[in-house]
């Protein structure tokens, strides 16, 4: 039960922090949406790897406490969003080509991002 328990309060821990990522990544968006009239795709892209420095870096230290060796974990990090990276880039574009709405668009990513990235760190990257 202990280890549910443990699961459980990371992922609060995760989701707070993921929050602040969130923030960031939506103020960088609105920027370069509303403001520079930016494209969504460079406006997504730009905006993703703002958060995701910082979702590692407090992530890391404050939700699965490694110590470990950083290298490794950004690495595996980079792997995630090798492949994340593209594909919510070009699904993202071919939506709001279709029609969707961009800030529709950029909430289900993010929430997809989230839920994969909690997983994919916990179970693989910090693994304990």
């Amino acid at each position: 039960m202990e280890d549910g328990k443990q699961t459980f309060l990371q992922a609060v821990k995760y989701f707070l922090i993921a929050a602040s990522a969130g923030i960031i990544q939506t103020l960088s968006f609105s920027l370069f949406e509303e403001i520079l009239h930016m494209p969504y795709w460079p406006s997504y892209l730009i905006s993703l790897i703002l958060s995701v420095i910082w979702n590692f870096t407090f992530n890391r230290k404050y939700t699965f406490h490694a110590t470990g060796n950083i290298t490794k974990a950004m690495l595996l990090t980079l792997l995630y969003y090798l492949v994340f990276t593209p594909l919510s880039t070009w699904a993202g574009d071919r939506l709001t080509s279709a029609g969707w709405n961009d800030y529709l668009v950029f909430a289900l990513t993010l929430i997809v991002n989230g839920v994969t990235e909690f997983l994919y760190q916990k179970y693989l990257v910090f693994k304990e």
